[in-house]
C-alpha cells in the first residue's frame, strides 16, 4: 500500500507539475499507466537476463524490449494529445499549425509525426541496449560481474518511465494551450 501511494503521488506531482492546476486530474490515470506499465516492464527486464532463457522460437524479454509496444505507447500518446486539444479547442486546434505564419505548416506537421517516433526509439533503444549488455556481460563472466550492471538497469529504466510519462504529458500540456 506505501508503494502505491507513493507511486500515486508521484504520478500526481508529474501531471500537475506538465498540465497545470486545471487540467491535471483528469489525466492522471493515463499518465499513470504509461509510468506504472513502462516502470514495471523496465524492471522485469532489468532484473532478470530473460535473453538468457531459450526458447524453440522467439525469446523471453521486457515487453518495453520490442519496438512494437514502444510505438503502440507512443502513438496512445499522440491519441492522447490529439484528443485533448480537439477536445478543448473543437477544429480550431489545427490552427496551431499555421501560426504564426503558414510558412511553417510543414513543419508543424513533421513535428506532430517526430514526437511518438522520438518517445518509441528513445525508450526502445535504452531497454534494448541495457538488456543486450547485462546479457553479454553473463554470457562472458557470469554472476558477479553483471549486478552493477543490472543495478544500472533498473535506474535507467525508472529514468525511462519518468521520461516517457513526463513527455506525455508535456505533449498533452502543449495540445491544451
Amino acid at each position: 500500500q506505501n508503494f502505491m501511494e507513493s507511486a500515486l503521488d508521484f504520478v500526481v506531482d508529474i501531471a500537475r507539475n506538465q498540465l497545470g492546476e486545471s487540467f491535471y486530474r483528469e489525466w492522471i490515470p493515463f499518465i499513470g499507466t504509461l509510468f506504472l506499465f513502462i516502470f514495471g516492464c523496465n524492471w522485469a527486464g532489468a532484473v532478470i537476463p530473460w535473453k538468457l532463457i531459450q526458447l524453440p522460437e522467439g525469446e523471453f524479454a521486457a515487453p518495453t524490449n520490442d519496438i512494437n509496444t514502444t510505438v503502440a505507447l507512443a502513438l496512445l500518446t499522440s491519441f492522447s494529445y490529439f484528443y485533448a486539444g480537439l477536445s478543448k479547442k473543437g477544429l480550431g486546434y489545427f490552427k496551431r499549425y499555421v501560426n504564426p505564419i503558414p510558412l511553417l505548416l510543414p513543419i508543424n506537421i513533421l513535428e506532430d509525426f517526430t514526437k511518438p517516433l522520438s518517445l518509441s526509439f528513445r525508450l526502445f533503444g535504452n531497454v534494448l541496449a541495457d538488456e543486450l549488455t547485462v546479457t553479454v556481460l553473463t554470457s562472458l563472466v557470469p554472476l558477479v560481474i553483471p549486478l552493477p550492471i543490472m543495478l544500472l538497469g533498473i535506474f535507467a529504466g525508472s529514468v525511462q518511465a519518468l521520461i516517457f510519462s513526463t513527455l506525455a504529458a508535456a505533449y498533452i500540456a502543449e495540445a491544451l494551450e
